[in-house]
């Protein structure tokens, strides 16, 4: 069963490398208005990773574009589209690690 978006965000992995922004925005169009297409890339040399992010107009448009596009293929490869997931928030060892005060690393003299 494909999950139903209660925002307008999705997740799409699986792109071939050759795509572009502009094909992405073509074939999502078809299922309503696009507000934003991000593109992954590599931080340091800039290359595609293969998924974006895409942020349809209402909730209605990403629910119709995981039920057409989902398994699509777009030049060489299948398209998975998912509905993203909302960000978790931090587990309570996390924010207790966040409280403690930072322990001064520096060296404290000669070892013998």
């Amino acid at each position: 069963m494909k999950s139903k978006p209660t925002n307008k965000d999705l997740f799409v992995s699986d792109i071939d490398f050759k795509v572009e922004e502009e094909d992405l925005r073509k074939l999502f169009s078809i299922c309503g208005k696009i507000r934003n297409i991000s593109m992954i890339t590599d931080s340091k040399s800039g290359v595609f990773k293969g998924c974006a992010f895409i942020n349809m107009d209402t909730a209605a448009e990403a629910r119709d574009a995981i039920n057409m596009l989902d398994g699509t293929r777009l030049l060489d490869r299948c398209l998975s589209v998912q509905a993203t997931r909302p960000k978790q928030e931090a587990a309570p060892a996390e924010e207790a690690k966040a409280d403690k005060p930072k322990r001064d690393r520096r060296p404290r003299g000669r070892r013998k």
